[in-house]
């Protein structure tokens, strides 16, 4: 007990003295492991982003420029393969858990080294100032990224790796026999992230890859890339071997054509479902996707903390430039909220956003003319109006090839929504800071039932109630007589929940769409090759699949005979 006592004392003292330099200058060069400064990247000192390949991080014979999202200066140079350079990528996946059994043990450490270097305060303002140069969001936002992504390692330190590979047993038909079922890796695998999320998506997609003892290769957008080629070189510094990841820059069709000739075993894609449908064809099914979202919130006929609700709403809409796949996209609004302040809040709340402290910003895959186009394609329709917004940033220098829009919604009547020839329209997703809001009367829940059953992308939702006894008040008028006091107390929310299928759903007064902290499942739902993203339940089925082995060492039955042929 004492040499144990003794050994922990000596390691929380080499965990100090491992932290402490990280604390001895304010310089960010002080990082061992990094080689930008986020501050002063810029046309006159730009970063160059490298691939890492076979252990080695290498250039390429093509440069791509990137522009700076802010004020359209070239600022960052990314060496990307082309497609006659594709050849030294092309990678043979070993599992890393067929070639090294302390592999568990290994990454078990490499976590939790990697979560006391995120939770030191300069190396956290580092990756939250990097991540605001690229894709620019208010420093709260990209802090709660970095935060996430460190909570995570925290979660899934020392032996929390192992567990993830957990097996059983069942007894078998008779003596020596027993089947064990395995959670395998699937050897050579792929993981394609976007933008939005520079380091949360593709830091966490990486590290369950890496747990469940894959050999990954990685490629984030260009745009934002050079976020996770530090981060990568954070986990070297942290003990990971070189040669487990392989990190490389390319555009969509070199990468397309990557995966063709590497035929990796599984493919972990997140973005927009035009490529995720064109990767399940291309690579036969091998694949799991988290792709968009058309997300909706319903507010139930319960008015409660109208404050909150409006700030929720604005969070949800907006926040990020409404660059979110989690970003509510539609508003059900009961006509009791249309008594209240709701949307005058909600609209005060918007022009609160100010491009000086990066709450409303530059959005990267839309111009200000394609939002502004869709708006005006929406208003047409009857009875549709602007409640707030409609109209480009002002005073700013963000490059046209993206786009600055003020915080807008649009009201677009129920019943326009569900006509056949509306229907796509106002359900096309905005990646941007845009909205469509509707009412819905006392008896038209089913409508509202039948608009989220017509939509095709179920990431996330949320209804909004907490009125239980509302709910049952309006039921005893339904039914000729009291129903059973259970079916009373849960129908209503079944009727929603119950009818729906979105991946994460969150029900009640505090009910959101976005803001998935590390802790429970994000992912869509109804999809079978829908993926997860935070929990060991989302890990193993993305990054294993299940083997079965049976042992059977007999013995054989005294005086066994060769039986009949059957």
């Amino acid at each position: 007990m004492m040499y144990g006592f003794l050994a922990c004392r000596a390691s929380q003292k080499a965990t100090r003295n491992w932290l402490s330099s990280y604390n001895l200058s304010r310089s960010v060069h002080s990082l061992p492991f990094v080689t930008v400064d986020a501050e002063s990247i810029s046309g006159s000192q730009p970063a160059k982003v490298h691939n890492l390949v076979q252990g080695k991080w290498i250039g390429s014979s093509t440069w791509n420029t990137i522009v700076d999202p802010l004020n359209g200066e070239p600022f960052i140079k990314i060496a990307e393969v082309d497609e006659t350079g594709i050849q030294v990528c092309v990678f043979v996946g070993v599992c890393i858990s067929q070639t090294s059994f302390n592999m568990y043990l290994l990454y078990g450490d490499i976590t939790a080294k990697a979560a006391r270097m995120l939770s030191v305060p300069k190396v956290s303002d580092f990756f939250t100032r990097l991540i605001q140069r690229v894709a620019p969001k208010s420093y709260q936002q990209a802090l709660g990224e970095v935060q996430v992504t460190q909570k995570f390692l925290e979660n899934f330190s020392g032996d929390q790796v192992r567990f993830l590979a957990r097996s059983f047993a069942v007894p078998g038909n008779h003596l020596g026999q027993q089947s064990n079922g395995f959670r395998w890796p699937y050897g050579a695998v792929a993981i394609i992230t976007p933008f939005n999320f520079p380091l949360e998506i593709p830091a966490l997609q990486l590290m369950g890859a890496l747990y469940m003892g894959n050999k990954p290769i990685l490629k984030v957008d260009s745009k934002v890339c050079i976020v996770m080629e530090q981060m990568i070189r954070l986990l070297h510094h942290c003990g990971m071997p070189l040669s487990d990841v392989d990190f490389i820059n390319s555009d969509g069709k070199t990468m397309n054509k990557l995966l063709l000739e590497a035929n990796p075993q599984m493919t972990l894609f997140t973005g927009s479902s035009k490529v995720a449908e064109k990767l399940a064809v291309d690579l036969k099914g091998r694949i799991k996707l988290e792709d968009a979202g058309f997300d909706w919130k319903i507010l139930g006929p319960d008015v409660n903390e109208v404050d909150y609700i409006a700030w929720v709403c604005d969070q949800d809409a907006y926040a990020c430039s409404g660059q979110k796949c989690s970003a509510q996209s539609i508003l059900f609004m009961h006509e009791n909220w249309s008594a209240t302040s709701l949307i005058s809040k909600m609209k005060d709340l918007a022009e609160r956003r100010k491009l000086e402290d990066l709450t409303i910003g530059p959005v990267l895959t839309l111009t200000t003319e394609a939002m502004l186009d869709h708006m005006n394609k929406l208003l047409q329709i009857p009875g549709s109006k602007l409640l707030f917004g409609g109209e480009p940033l002002e005073k700013h220098s963000i490059p046209s090839i993206y786009g600055a829009l003020k915080p807008t919604a649009i009201y677009v009547p129920l019943e326009e929504i569900l006509r056949a020839k509306n229907y796509e329209l106002v359900t096309r997703e905005i990646f941007g800071p845009f909205q469509v809001i509707t009412e819905y009367k006392k008896d038209q829940l089913p409508l509202v039932l039948d608009a989220l059953e017509r939509m095709h992308a179920h990431l996330t939702a949320a209804v909004v109630s907490n009125d239980v006894l509302f709910l049952q008040a309006r039921l005893e008028i339904i039914f000729a007589s009291p129903p059973p006091p259970l079916l009373n107390l849960l129908w209503k929310f079944n009727e929603v929940i119950g009818k729906t299928v979105n991946g994460t759903t969150y029900a009640g007064l505090r009910g959101r769409t976005t803001g998935a902290p590390q802790n429970h499942w994000f992912g869509p739902a109804g999809d079978p090759r829908g993926a997860g993203i935070g929990t060991p339940e989302a890990i193993k089925l993305v990054w294993s699949c299940h083997r079965e082995v049976i042992y059977d060492f007999g013995p054989l039955p005294k005086r066994w005979e060769i039986p009949p042929s059957t």
